[in-house]
């Protein structure tokens, strides 16, 4: 359990890693008093519920549960705390939260923004590594304008739904927006040398990916694909 650096209203607590590639765990963040938000309140463990319950209590119990997106490592022990489960639509504002509109990792991904520049990311952004866009369900173009969206807002600390706090979000952002400009840019140069092997263009453009992440490097790949798809820059012609 932990507070937040420079925001004494946000505390965090993690959850148990449920057996998903989640960093250390998931992140649950309580926002406010009298009563206070719990945010993503993660997978259905009994002792991370119980923790929630009693740090809430603490703050006046809980008001409302907010969801940055359906997944379970974010959403399954929501409906266990006993009060209203909200999914938040663009722009909508629940205890002193404001929801924006961040698809690309989900669907229905959302941010949550404080008046003084908090930003819980959800999947959007995480404290540690990349995040994973996948094909299905996904889109890699509405996640690029996602980053760019948040870009524009006026934050000055990111809790990410794993991993820790993000302390420069102008230099995080930048990152994440780069890393993936850095792929698409390495899978076009292969696309231009005539590489037509989805496993060739994978070895060019995520060779500094260990073995153990090649299939989830693949499944990125069809990502980045698709994207260049839709914008008509992917020949016919691909192979296995």
């Amino acid at each position: 359990m932990e507070a937040a650096p420079g925001h004494a209203e946000v505390l965090k607590i993690v959850a148990p890693n449920p057996g998903r590639m989640t960093l250390p765990g998931t992140n649950t963040y309580l926002y406010g008093a009298d009563p206070c938000a719990v945010i993503d309140p993660g997978p259905d463990i009994e002792t991370h519920l119980d923790a929630i319950r009693a740090a809430a209590e603490q703050r006046g119990g809980i008001g409302v549960v907010l969801l940055t997106h359906g997944h379970g490592d974010h959403a399954d022990g929501a409906e266990r705390l006993g009060v209203d489960v909200v999914r938040p639509g663009d722009g909508e504002e629940h205890l002193g939260l404001r929801a924006i509109a961040t698809p690309g990792h989900a669907p229905d991904h959302v941010c949550l923004m404080t008046a003084d520049g908090v930003c819980f990311s959800g999947d959007l952004v995480l404290g540690l590594g990349s995040t994973f866009v996948p094909p299905d369900g996904g889109s890699l173009a509405a996640y690029m304008d996602s980053l760019r969206r948040m870009q524009a807002e006026p934050i000055e600390l990111i809790a990410p739904g794993h991993g820790p706090w993000v302390t420069d979000p102008v230099a995080k952002l930048a990152e994440y927006v780069e890393h993936r400009e850095m792929r698409e840019r390495r899978l076009l140069a292969a696309l231009e040398r005539g590489e037509r092997s989805r496993t060739a263009l994978l070895t060019a453009a995520w060779s500094d990916v260990p073995p153990e992440l090649r299939e989830a490097a693949a499944m990125v790949m069809e990502a980045h694909l698709d994207k260049l798809d839709t914008e008509g820059r992917l020949p016919a012609d691909l192979t296995p």
